[in-house]
């Protein structure tokens, strides 16, 4: 039989998470690792450590990378996450990164670490936690508990260029995020990192809500590959790349043109659109209307393009399906799109073709896309009616 967490056969480890609603004051577990930040009431915002009651490797539970390759559906993953517990408390931004408390500095250490880390945890009162979740109204973090005491366990495993940026505070938060990235610290981890306001100049360092974190490593690391990209020769053909996970579908193409960048999302359950444009020189305000989702997507496909080193203009296509009831985050986005870019492409001399072979996988009209686009009117190449 099938494990509905890890998708694994007969697995055993997971079998305890199926019992009945507890009360819990007191547990000892290993943080995936994960820390969340948020911003509700900023700059005095809830800080905390997430951590089922399970120790040893538990990765799977927060990993968006781990989902996405074990293809693990939303009901799954909603069970995964039913089982941390959010242990927290309300902090100063500032206080909390320059002069933190014990409990800040574990959650730092946590932030840190690249491996799932065992601590001791007691909260203040007790929680319910009910087990077989699976209510996609349910939040991705939903037991919050105020913390009495946190202790680690056990030493955190902290990669040598992580623990030399963090004690660097004479260099800038944006220089130390790239600097990681060059290092090969995955993408997560330096949201964390910069999140528990480990990263900059000793003045500046602060707390970051997680999902400012988030789209603020994403959108500084594409920055950065956008520029060596724009010195890199043109694609010499029509490229479509697609990829589908847990509802999100996406057909990507490449057009043999400067950068100039695109993103399109149509919900099918609604047929609500959400866009965002940039050209080729540097887009100056954020992303509100794709949010996000858009910084993933780019970092994605600045990547790639540097892989090749080519040059092109993107148009991102998202067809939210029904099958995608439960928001899980835009990691998951990320690594949708990075997953497109592994595969080999459909080549194509025009851009007409390229846009028959992405309607062959949508179930949206694609002229439902074109139509919304910036890009293709600025691309000034043909009429928007040759295009359909």
């Amino acid at each position: 039989m099938l494990c509905r967490i890890c998708g694994d056969e007969n697995c055993k480890k997971h079998s305890f998470l199926l019992g009945k609603a507890v009360k819990i004051t007191e547990f000892s577990g290993s943080s995936p690792p994960e820390i969340f930040v948020g911003k509700w009431d900023y700059p005095n915002v809830y800080a905390g450590i997430l951590s089922p009651q399970q120790c040893g490797n538990t990765e799977i539970f927060s990993s968006h990378e781990t989902w996405h390759k074990k293809r693990l559906p939303i009901p799954n993953i909603l069970e995964l996450r039913n089982n941390l517990i959010y242990g927290r408390s309300k902090v100063d931004i500032k206080k909390a990164a320059q002069n933190p408390t014990q409990f800040n500095q574990v959650m730092q250490e946590v932030a840190m670490t690249h491996k799932s880390i065992s601590a001791q945890f007691k909260l203040k009162n007790p929680i319910l936690q009910k087990q077989k979740e699976q209510d996609a109204s349910i939040p991705l973090i939903r037991h919050a508990a105020e913390i009495s005491k946190v202790t680690l366990q056990e030493n955190p495993s902290i990669r040598p260029k992580v623990d030399y940026l963090v004690n660097d505070t004479e260099v800038k938060s944006i220089h130390a995020i790239q600097e990681l990235d060059k290092s090969g610290i995955s993408t997560s981890t330096i949201m964390k990192i910069l999140s528990a306001g480990l990263l900059g100049l000793k003045k500046n360092r602060k707390l970051v809500p997680t999902r400012w974190s988030i789209s603020s490593v994403d959108s500084i690391l594409s920055e950065k590959k956008i520029e060596e990209i724009k010195d890199f020769p043109l694609i010499n053909e029509y490229l479509v790349f697609y990829d589908e996970y847990i509802g999100n579908h996406y057909e990507i193409i490449l057009i043999p043109r400067f950068w100039s960048f695109e993103v399109i999302e149509i919900s099918m359950k609604n047929f609500g659109v959400w866009k965002d444009y940039e050209s080729f020189f540097k887009r100056k305000t954020y992303a509100d209307s794709v949010t996000g989702a858009y910084y993933t997507n780019r970092l994605a496909v600045s990547e790639y393009l540097k892989r090749i080193k080519k040059q092109a203009t993107i148009l991102i296509l998202r067809e939210i399906r029904p099958e995608y009831y439960a928001p899980l985050g835009v990691g998951i986005l990320r690594e949708t799109t990075r997953s497109a870019f592994i595969k080999q492409p459909n080549k194509f001399n025009n851009l007409q073709d390229a846009f028959k072979d992405a309607q062959s996988r949508l179930r949206i009209p694609i002229d439902r896309y074109l139509k919304e686009s910036q890009l293709l009117k600025n691309l000034q190449q043909k009429t928007l009616n040759s295009y359909l």
